[in-house]
């Protein structure tokens, strides 16, 4: 057997198990696992500015490419309580990330030493295993099982936490003797498609909605087959939204409190059975549970035994991966379709499509400052159906949602459940360094784009080239909406006359300045007329000197955009599209008759 220092086997696992680029931030306690990065080499690395960003890099890594699995680097103490965030967001979404820690000695813990704290226990709730790693010869199989657990079951975060001597010691260890763990997972049989199938079957206005599983799972493709040999429509979940294409025939629209469309609530509304894969019946998507189950059975598909029932208890419920789920489905389907089984849905699929012809909001707006609809209008315009949208949360995402058009799978990647701010800019950037030919557009209000704003000065350093849509409104906006039912606006206003840059009047930062001054691009746009414009000239920017371009549209300080309390209680603050002019980027601007 060969010797060598643990921390030398722990990077030739990484690699063993797919790992090519990392992102993090070296300190004293982790120095050795960069000492190994540098001996060992086949990782590159990319220096993030705050050990958070690193994290969040990480997921946007992961979610670019089925398969890709992102890893993160940080020393001890702050450093991995950084990272929590990052876990968290990571396990509520179903993101494999690895995240990796430097600590104090064994001597020196529990003595109060400099940087040293518990972080294994700190992380226990926002992982599917952690681990402070105590005995060298520990230190590859510690991380061979990482890999394991992360990609079994539902996937999720997992940290290593490794004490400055564990990584240092000298262990035996033969890396030709290594192999990766084959990951468990569940996985539909014969009989259960047969039972789920024969009650899809059996409605009459039966929908599917596809989660975040079936992208998780590399399952689109499965998704839509199904689907199609049906003839039944789909409602993509947020986070399952590509897994269909938006402008396909069965693609019903999303359904929801706020990242909802119209005519999506509505076909939810008139269905009499839910056929749910690899979503969580999100409260975001449900509303009260008595709206959204009323007058319709359920079935419920997912990986997780303990998410069946969590929310409310379906008519059917069954454990499976949700490619191993849809490859049983399907084959049973094409065997009942050749037997002349299935029932013909063609008239509640031409229902579900006049609703979503018809039941548009408005989306041209010429006013100044700019209405934000008219943004997602100009980006539908000039980006194409290859372009992959990264955002996070607030009035921004959630108009994105309602206004935008995705096409593919991993071609809307947010952080559904945790929604943490300043997420945006470092995972775009994760996605970039997954993938350097993928058109990247990250939407963000001002508040999410300046908590983590230093991290633009990775993609200048490491030319991680993007399209930033920075709507500035000035205002906390989603909260200042949310404070409507307590009849205030408080505490909320980010507006102030900035000193420096009179010329913004009260919108205070000067966000192009900041943006130049950390190596990237910037554009300021203020007339509706100017937005197609600027995206083109982004596109010219970001080619030229391969770094971000942050596109910042002024906006009016106060839009309500649509949301609710149930899904048949969606608020329309704003105009509803009367013709097809009012929302010509729409998709039923693809049948301008249609409205």
């Amino acid at each position: 057997m060969a010797k060598m220092r643990a921390i030398d086997a722990a990077i030739e696992v990484l690699k063993r198990e797919g790992v090519v680029k990392a992102f993090g931030v070296p300190g004293a306690a982790i120095n050795p696992f960069y000492s190994a990065l540098k001996k060992v080499g086949g990782i590159d690395h990319v220096l993030a500015r705050h050990v958070e960003g690193a994290s969040h890099m990480a997921e946007g890594y992961t979610r670019a490419n089925a398969g890709n699995i992102g890893v993160c680097i940080g020393t001890s103490g702050p450093a991995g309580t950084d990272m929590i965030t990052g876990l968290y967001s990571a396990q509520a979404d179903s993101i494999p990330i690895l995240c990796i820690t430097g600590q104090a000695p064994r001597a020196r813990l529990h003595k109060e030493d400099f940087q040293a704290v518990d972080i294994e226990s700190i992380a226990r709730p926002v992982t599917k295993w952690c681990s402070t790693v105590m005995e060298p010869a520990q230190v590859p199989r510690a991380i061979q099982h990482a890999f394991q657990v992360m990609r079994s079951g539902r996937p999720g975060p997992v940290l290593i936490d490794l004490p400055l001597d564990v990584q240092l010691a000298e262990i035996e260890f033969d890396i030709d003797s290594y192999e990766p763990l084959e990951p468990y997972k569940p996985a539909m049989t014969r009989h259960q498609a047969e039972m789920a199938l024969k009650m899809l079957n059996d409605a009459e206005r039966p929908l599917i909605v596809s989660g975040g599983g079936v992208i998780n799972a590399n399952a689109s493709e499965l998704l839509q087959a199904f689907a199609e040999i049906l003839g039944v429509p789909v409602i993509p979940t947020l986070m399952g939204w590509g897994s269909i294409a938006d402008d396909h025939e069965l693609m019903a629209g999303m359904v929801g409190l706020q990242t909802s469309h119209r005519y999506g609530n509505a076909s939810m509304l008139a269905s009499d059975l839910v056929f749910g894969v690899g979503n969580r019946w999100a409260n975001r998507h449900t509303g009260s549970v008595d709206v959204y189950t009323e007058g319709r059975k359920f079935v419920h598909i997912d990986i997780e035994p303990t998410q069946i029932g969590r929310v409310f208890c379906p008519d059917l419920g069954i454990v499976s991966d949700a490619h191993a789920a849809l490859s049983q489905l399907v084959e049973v389907a094409k065997e009942w379709k050749s037997q002349g089984r299935l029932k013909d849905h063609s008239d509640w699929v031409s229902d579900c499509q006049q609703r979503k012809a018809t039941m548009l909001r408005k989306t041209h707006y010429t006013e100044q400052p700019v209405k934000p609809m008219r943004v997602y209008e100009e980006m539908n315009r000039i980006f194409d159906r290859d372009t992959c949208y990264v955002s996070t949360i607030g009035l921004s995402q959630i108009a994105a949602a309602q206004f935008l058009h995705v096409y593919k799978p991993r071609h809307w990647i947010n952080c559904g459940q945790a929604g943490p701010l300043g997420w945006t800019v470092p995972a775009a950037l994760g996605v970039r360094a997954a993938d350097p030919k993928r058109q990247i557009v990250a939407i963000s209000g001002d508040y999410d784009f300046q908590f983590m704003i230093e991290e633009l000065a990775v993609g200048a350093q490491f030319k991680l080239p993007y399209i930033h849509v920075l709507v500035n409104n000035s205002y906390l906006g989603l909260i200042r909406q949310a404070q409507r039912q307590f009849d205030i606006d408080y505490c909320v206003q980010l507006a102030f006359e900035n000193q420096n840059a009179p010329e913004l009047a009260d919108y205070g930062v000067d966000h192009v300045a900041v943006v130049e001054g950390l190596g990237c691009k910037a554009i300021r746009v203020r007339e509706p007329d100017q937005i197609g414009s600027a995206f083109e000239k982004a596109k010219v920017l970001m080619e030229k000197h391969q770094v971000p371009v942050v596109v910042e549209i002024i906006l009016e300080k106060v839009t309500n955009i649509s949301m609710g309390v149930e899904i048949n209680a969606v608020n329309e603050f704003e105009s509803i599209a009367e013709s097809i002019a009012d929302a010509p980027t729409a998709l039923a601007a693809q049948n301008r008759d249609a409205v």
